[in-house]
């Protein structure tokens, strides 16, 4: 990226708009170009700014945060950072705003009232950071995958039914990764599913909602001791870790606190318990987002003889963890092929 990163700030509140460009003056390299006070001005800045990243309310009067949402990414895709006071209270418009196409969200009722607004900067500046360098990092070259890459298309299938767990590890882009790839699985898949993905407490019980609506599986947020079974689905609690345990045979989720973890639920925990409690009966999944969280992981279900696959460059919103876990996957797959590619390899009941 050359010269500064534009930002478009979009809030029907003319406080937040200056409090959020004060929070961004000490983040280097980056100029606010513009305003906007509702959806329908924030449309027509977008097409005529071109900024590199948008913030933007999703409560507005008039056309609001979702209807000018989708209005950009049809007609001038770009990045958007939500900043919303609605997130905790209405994770489900999040969630909506997130699939239509917002990279990530930050709720700005977090600093309690309007006053304390300035308390969110360290908060804002490290994501519109950390998005505007995987946006650099985008244009980079990609390393091919890692071991076993020229092989693993035609392993796909060969051993069917001899898996009892896929793993899923996601962060920002996720939510929109999953829309598309868990409702996709077939019914009566031969493996459980456990997917841990970066959120905040009281997001993901919505998220497992959505996404078993339109699922054929079941979907639901893990509770301490579920079982996995085949043809079901377990997202680990937003600010809580999972891991999975072997009990009398049985593969069981158990959901407990850390504080101490970077990321909760983190990628990483979920991915090596999978691989000491399943072995190589396990298949490990690094979907879009920031960071390397996962990586680790992978690598312990490759070492304990199980598989690996990251999402492709070209469909990840953020390369940045499905790269940094690339030595340890077998091939990159694209999105759209994720789910016809994972039945083939666990197979159908």
């Amino acid at each position: 990226m050359s010269g500064p990163a534009r930002v478009l700030l979009v809030d029907d509140s003319a406080f937040v708009r200056r409090a959020t460009e004060r929070m961004l003056a000490p983040l280097a390299g980056v100029s606010v170009v513009g305003a906007a006070k509702d959806g329908e001005e924030a449309v027509r800045q977008v097409r005529a700014l071109r900024p590199d990243l948008v913030i933007m309310d999703v409560d507005m009067p008039g056309v609001d945060g979702i209807a000018a949402l989708e209005r950009i990414m049809r007609e001038c895709p770009t990045p958007v950072l939500l900043l919303s006071s609605h997130t905790r209270e209405g994770a489900d418009v999040t969630l909506r705003a997130l699939e239509a196409g917002a990279v990530d969200f930050l709720d700005k009722t977090g600093a309690g009232t309007a006053m304390d607004i300035h308390a969110l900067g360290p908060m804002l500046r490290d994501k519109v950071g950390a998005m505007l360098r995987a946006r650099t990092a985008a244009l980079e070259p990609v390393p091919a995958a890692g071991r076993d890459a020229g092989t693993a298309a035609a392993a796909a299938g060969t051993r069917a039914g001899a898996y009892r767990v896929v793993a899923i590890g996601s962060s920002t882009g996720g939510p929109r990764a999953l829309a598309e790839l868990i409702p996709a699985l077939p019914a009566g898949l031969a493996s459980a599913v456990v997917i841990a993905q970066h959120m905040p407490m009281g997001f993901t019980e919505t998220l497992a909602e959505r996404l078993d609506r339109r699922s054929r599986l079941r979907v639901a947020e893990a509770r301490d001791g579920d079982p996995l079974l085949p043809g079901t689905v377990l997202i680990a609690p937003g600010g809580r870790q999972m891991r999975v345990e072997r009990a009398d045979g049985a593969l069981v989720a158990r959901v407990y606190d850390d504080g101490a973890a970077l990321h909760r639920p983190s990628v990483d925990r979920l991915f090596e318990s999978v691989a000491a409690a399943a072995g190589s009966a396990c298949v490990g999944v690094v979907l879009t987002g920031m960071g390397s969280d996962g990586a680790a992981g992978l690598r312990c279900i490759r070492d304990a003889g199980g598989r690996g696959l990251v999402e492709s460059a070209r469909t990840a919103v953020i390369n940045g963890m499905p790269a940094a876990a690339r030595e340890w996957a077998e091939r990159d797959v694209p999105l759209e092929e994720m789910a016809g590619v994972l039945a083939q390899m666990v197979g159908v009941a």
